[in-house]
């Protein structure tokens, strides 16, 4: 077993929240896309059309979390 001692919570955090998040894209949308259709260039387009969203999604939470950061203070005027 690695020692862990040296990384910090947040990244343990970070990094298993990354790794449900990819298991649940597997599970919940690209099991069921490759599993309804029979055709394997059907399915390697519903896998390619699914990757696309993923990063389509994966670039949205980037853009929020950098417009949070960058807008810190006056959200955290507004909340109080």
């Amino acid at each position: 077993m690695p020692d862990l001692s040296g990384i910090a919570t947040e990244y343990l955090l970070f990094g298993g929240a990354a790794l449900i998040s990819l298991l649940a894209f597997g599970a919940l949308i690209l099991v069921p896309a490759l599993g309804a259709y029979g055709r394997t260039w059907e399915k390697a387009t519903a896998a390619l059309i699914s990757l696309v969203v993923l990063v389509a999604l994966v670039l949205l939470g980037v853009a929020l979390g950098i417009v949070i950061v960058y807008f810190w203070d006056d959200i955290s005027g507004v909340l109080g």
